[in-house]
């Protein structure tokens, strides 16, 4: 048993089946021969000690398959990517996505579409449900701010699409159409009156709102230092000196970037969104629009038609409005096990965000991919080694208003969590969940180490330098990544500069102080992890939008089993040090050399191969501690 582990997994053994070489299609650089190349383990079970110790050697689980790429011959080599929890200091743009959350909670933003703004008109006689108040039809109401503070309809409208406006130039920011360096701008939406819109051009009478949060976007580009005049340009067709003329040309190019991220918007409020010499400008697209005295246009789902229906009174949802009504947002933690409601969230999102057909999103495969797991659970026992929730195989899901918006799929080990997968709601995409229940989890760890002071680590899964959509793991700062021949932790900023110029690297090599690099280990003799303990708390702010990466499942007709292994050395196995690996046979378990004493002379070199491929890859502590099953 591996120091600091639980004596309930002392009762059982970690049992897997060497499947060799797995060459499959590679789901980074979408290469279209099988050019990832990995080794691959089946797991019949599996202690949380033990995958602790595989995936500080460079192993990744996907259900019950066990594989670690072959870092010398794969197309995208994958290193393995953690951080000390208590050192984390998050960024800006980290910061940024906790405070979007807590204005989402609070009310203070909606959600893409007018379904928590209004329900539309109906009739005296239709019954609500929710929490509703009815309010005279907006086209006999006069403009007010009414009772208490509350807004009118169409004040609350203009909010409305001023929050959109402001969620699309963070998109922009966050996609890098424009500087990250930007500061995120307010925008101020204002309706166009009657008698203004008889003096506009012709063809400007259904022009209804106009916001000027282009020209204020440009401007602020305009004031950034000269280093970042670059990064202030590149969203412009032209590549003009004049400074008065590039300002332009950006709010014109803003304004039509925003126009068309705000595409969606305009199918929900029934309105025609265009950007118009760098105005932001909205327009209706029914003849029949309801307004208020003083203009303002409040697009309705379903008109009050019938003759007298303007004095009826209409049911209007107000959820959010409502300074005093806050969403709730629970996390809950639960075993690992099939759910519906999951896989129905699952299916969406594979389906809006990955463009996943949707004939190959079966529930065999969710089970296959994030249900399924070896790892033998080990539940709380009172004292400080095993936190309250034990140790194994988790979903967290994050419920608002008990309505299911993501799962994260965990595995908790003994010093670690380790995020394998999440999938979230598309129709909350600009809550960017993707950074946010990341950052829980980095909290999850530290809440726990009074539990069990052992458990100090976030493992974020592969970091794959030479992948753009990867790069985002190195964000979430001070991280390390795992040596590929030494298994030992380097800092990221150490090796950033080498990353940049070739895909793969002994990384060790760079960690020490001296020009020499630091002697290989003997394949048979895992050296101890060294935990550096600099302090490289530089924020970064470079990250794409919630770049949540599959963990590649292996095409069974693509693999091949093959006795080598690329990564390892290439030094012989001694007989005697074959001799202590743990073999399984039927029912019995034993070692080595006992199985070839009982069963006496015989061609043992193809096993005999088979065995130092496994523990080249394993090392020589795990073979002796696992059962190599031969069925």
């Amino acid at each position: 048993m591996a120091d600091g582990a639980s004596s309930s997994s002392s009762r059982v053994r970690s049992v897997v089946s060497d499947c060799g070489r797995q060459r499959s299609s590679c789901g980074y650089c979408r290469s279209p021969t099988s050019s990832g190349i990995s080794h691959g383990l089946w797991a019949q079970s599996l202690t949380v000690d033990d995958y602790q110790d595989l995936l500080d050697r460079g192993w990744r689980r996907s259900g019950c398959f066990l594989y670690k790429p072959e870092m010398r011959k794969t197309c995208c080599p994958s290193y393995t990517i953690r951080l000390k929890a208590e050192d984390f200091a998050p960024s800006k743009e980290q910061t940024r996505v906790i405070r979007r959350m807590e204005r989402y909670l609070d009310g203070d933003l909606e959600p893409k579409g007018t379904e928590n703004l209004m329900e539309g008109v109906q009739s005296t006689d239709v019954s609500c449900s929710c929490n509703c108040h009815e309010i005279e039809c907006p086209a006999n109401q006069e403009s007010s701010s009414g009772k208490d503070g509350d807004l009118s309809t169409s004040e609350r409208f203009v909010q409305y699409l001023s929050n959109e406006i402001d969620l699309a130039v963070i998109q922009l920011i966050e996609d890098g159409s424009i500087s990250p360096s930007l500061r995120s701008t307010k925008s101020s939406v204002r309706a166009v009156s009657s008698a203004k819109r008889k003096k506009l051009v012709e063809g400007s009478e259904d022009l209804m709102y106009t916001s000027n949060i282009a020209f204020q976007v440009a401007a602020a580009l305009k004031k950034l230092p000269a280093a970042r005049k670059d990064e202030q340009l590149s969203i412009s067709s032209n590549n003009t000196t004049d400074s008065q003329m590039a300002t332009e040309i950006s709010a014109i190019t803003i304004s039509q970037k925003l126009a068309s991220l705000l595409s969606q918007v305009g199918e929900a409020t029934s309105m025609s969104i265009q950007g118009c010499n760098g105005h932001l400008n909205f327009y209706s697209t029914s003849k029949r629009g309801l307004a208020d005295e003083s203009g303002h246009v409040i697009p309705l789902s379903k008109e009050c038609s019938r003759k007298g229906a303007n004095k009826r009174r209409c049911l209007v949802k107000c959820c959010g409005s409502n300074k005093e009504k806050r969403r709730k947002l629970e996390v809950i933690l639960t075993r690992s096990s099939f759910d519906l409601e999951e896989f129905k969230l699952y299916q969406r999102y594979q389906i809006k965000v990955h463009n996943d057909n949707p004939n190959h999103i079966t529930e065999s495969s969710y089970r296959r991919f994030l249900v399924d797991t070896p790892l033998v659970y080990v539940p709380f026992t009172g004292d400080e080694t095993v936190p309250p929730c034990g140790f194994g195989s988790f979903h967290q899901r994050y419920l608002v208003d008990g309505r299911l918006v993501a799962v994260g799929v965990v595995d908790v080990l003994p010093r670690c969590l380790s995020s394998k997968y999440l999938f979230w709601d598309p129709d909350v995409a600009f809550l960017s969940l993707g950074k946010y229940t990341a950052l829980r989890e980095i909290s999850w760890v530290k809440e726990n180490q009074s539990h069990c002071p052992a458990l100090q680590f976030y493992y974020l899964g592969y970091y794959i330098h030479s992948c753009k959509k990867m790069r985002y793991k190195a964000s979430y700062r001070p991280s390390e990544l795992l040596c590929p021949q030494r298994y030992q932790w380097v800092f990221f900023d150490i090796v950033k500069t080498l990353l940049d110029r070739k895909k793969y690297v002994v990384l060790s090599d760079y960690a020490g102080t001296g020009d020499k690099p630091l002697p290989l280990p003997s394949c048979d003799d895992p050296i101890e992890h060294e935990h550096d303990e600099a302090d490289n708390k530089d924020s970064n702010n470079a990250m794409t939008e919630d770049s949540v990466v599959v963990e590649p499942e292996v095409d069974d007709s693509d693999n091949e089993l093959v006795a080598e292994s690329s990564d390892e050395e290439s030094s012989k196995i001694s007989k005697e040090e074959a001799g202590d690996i743990l073999i399984g046979l039927r029912d019995h378990c034993l070692r080595y050399r006992d199985l070839r004493r009982a069963f006496g002379p015989s061609d043992w070199g193809y096993l005999e191969e088979q065995l130092q491929s496994y523990v080249r890859v394993v090392g020589g502590k795990l073979s002796k501690r696992m059962v190599y099953s031969l069925g």
